[in-house]
């Protein structure tokens, strides 16, 4: 897997290796046709560029009530949409939930991260670079930055 490490010029970001690729399109796939992983879903979210949607299995994270999406691998393709789009739809199978999507600041995602990092770790703790759930507020927070987090509200 390539890793772009955080710099001015250059946001955090760990590209998947052409295995994690293809898991991801099975994962997807799966997603689309009624079968979630784990809880994970299949997020559409508008191209900022193309206006094409752009699919992309993700791990919808609940935490006192409210959802959120956690980017692990950093400052990704789908995170540079969002930010642009606002919203987008979670699907599994014929069930879409479409909903609208604002950015935490660093300072709010410390407990968010941490129970992320409970329920998804054994699948993403490779992108944190040591911090875990186990790590201390300070770790959680130093890393915040290089992983995005979104709060979604449903629609009706």
């Amino acid at each position: 897997m390539g890793v772009v490490m955080s710099s001015s010029s250059s946001p955090y970001y760990i590209q998947g290796s052409p295995m994690t690729v293809r898991f991801n399109n099975v994962i997807g796939w799966l997603a689309r046709h009624g079968l979630s992983f784990a809880g994970s879903a299949e997020l559409s979210v508008r191209g900022r560029k193309s206006g094409v949607m752009q699919r992309i299995p993700v791990n919808p994270h609940t935490y006192e009530g409210e959802r959120y999406l956690v980017s692990a691998r950093g400052h990704s393709q789908w995170v540079r949409n969002m930010r642009a789009a606002g919203g987008g739809e979670l699907r599994v199978g014929r069930k879409v939930r479409t909903f609208t999507a604002v950015e935490l600041p660093e300072a709010e995602k410390v407990a968010v991260v941490r129970t992320y990092l409970e329920r998804w770790g054994w699948q993403v703790d490779a992108y944190f670079a040591g911090v875990t759930a186990k790590s201390s507020d300070a770790e959680i927070l130093a890393a915040a930055p290089d992983h995005p987090v979104f709060r979604i509200t449903v629609a009706d």
